[in-house]
C-alpha cells in the first residue's frame, strides 16, 4: 500500500462505520465541523439549537479536518449538516473563479450544490469570515502599512506563515502573491491555524493569513491589512445540509433558518476570543450566546 493512501483509506473506513452505525438510529442527525475553533463553535451552536427546537437526537462529529474532508463526509452521509463559507465553496469545491458580489456568490453555490451534489445551502448566519492578511501592529505603525499592496517592498526580507489550506487552495497564497507582487525571500511556513498568531507575535514569521473573525487579532496588537485589490471573495458562513436529511426531518429546515443573520462578525470574534483567549469551553460560550439571542 502506498503510504499516502493510508489517510484516505482510514477516512473512508471511518465514514463507512459512521453511516452503518446510523442506520440503526433513524431519528439521529449528525453535525460535523472542520478543525478550527470557529467551526467547532458554530457546529456546537447548530447542534444545541436543533436539540432545543426539534425532537432529534444530535450526534457531534467535530474537528473532522479541512474543507475537502467535511465536504466528502456530507456527500457520503457520514454527516448531515456542517457550516461552510461561500467563497470557499465557490473556489475550492466548485473550482470557479472568485466573484466579489456576496449575493451572486451565494446564489451560485446554492444552485450548483443542488445540481451537482444534491446538497442544500441554508440562509447565511450573518458574518463574513474573509481571509485576513495580518502583520504586527508595531511594524504597521513603523512602516506605514495599511493595505496588502504596502507589503511588496518588504517581502524579500520577510517571512510568511500560512495554514495548510491557504498555501494550496486556488484563492490562497499563489494568487495573492501574483495579484500583489509579493516575493518572499524563502517559501512560506505552513503551520496549524491555532499557532499562526503566536508565531507572528513571537517574530517567528512577519506576516500571516488569518481570518477576519479571529478574536486574538486585537488582543495581540495585530493589524489586518486592507485588501485593496479585492482579491478575496466573500466568505459568508451558512449551514449546508443533505437533501435527504431535510426530507427525513421536517423540522430541520425551519430550525436552521431560525439562525439566519443571528451572528455578526463582532459577535463571532467575541466567541472565538472567549474560547481561544480566555480558555472558556465551547459549550459555555454557545449556551451564553443562545440565551442572549433568545434561541
Amino acid at each position: 500500500m502506498r503510504a499516502d493512501a493510508r489517510p484516505i483509506l482510514f477516512l473512508g473506513l471511518a465514514l463507512f462505520a459512521t453511516v452503518s452505525c446510523r442506520t440503526e438510529r433513524p431519528n439521529t442527525i449528525v453535525i460535523g465541523s472542520k478543525n478550527f475553533t470557529e467551526q467547532i463553535i458554530v457546529a456546537e451552536l447548530v447542534a444545541e439549537h436543533l436539540e432545543a427546537q426539534t425532537e432529534l437526537t444530535v450526534q457531534r462529529r467535530f474537528d473532522l479536518g479541512g474543507t475537502l474532508i467535511c465536504h466528502q463526509a456530507l456527500r457520503t452521509g457520514a454527516i448531515d449538516v456542517y457550516v461552510e463559507y461561500t467563497g470557499t465553496a465557490l473556489t475550492v469545491l466548485l473550482d470557479e473563479e472568485p466573484v466579489q458580489d456576496p449575493d451572486q456568490v451565494y446564489q451560485r453555490v446554492k444552485e450548483e450544490y443542488a445540481r451537482r451534489f444534491n446538497l442544500a445551502w441554508m440562509p447565511p448566519l450573518g458574518f463574513n469570515n474573509t481571509f485576513a492578511i495580518v502583520v504586527r501592529g508595531e511594524d504597521a505603525r513603523q512602516l506605514n502599512l495599511e493595505a496588502i499592496s504596502d507589503l511588496a517592498p518588504h517581502t524579500p526580507e520577510w517571512r510568511a506563515g500560512f495554514g495548510y489550506e491557504f498555501a494550496e487552495r486556488p484563492d490562497g497564497f499563489q494568487g495573492l502573491a501574483e495579484t500583489y507582487n509579493l516575493r518572499f525571500g524563502s517559501p512560506p511556513r505552513t503551520m496549524e491555524l491555532g499557532l499562526i498568531y503566536r508565531a507572528l507575535k513571537d517574530r517567528q514569521v512577519d506576516v500571516v493569513a488569518g481570518s477576519a473573525t479571529d478574536g486574538l487579532i486585537e488582543v495581540l496588537d495585530l493589524l489586518v491589512l486592507r485588501d485593496d485589490q479585492s482579491y478575496f471573495p466573500p466568505y459568508h458562513a451558512a449551514p449546508v445540509a443533505r437533501q435527504d436529511a431535510l426530507q427525513r426531518f421536517p423540522g430541520l429546515r425551519s430550525a436552521l433558518e431560525q439562525l439566519a443573520g443571528r451572528i455578526s462578525e463582532k459577535e463571532m470574534r467575541r466567541m472565538n476570543y472567549a474560547v481561544d483567549g480566555e480558555g472558556r469551553s465551547v459549550k459555555e460560550v454557545v449556551a451564553e450566546f443562545l440565551r442572549r439571542e433568545g434561541l
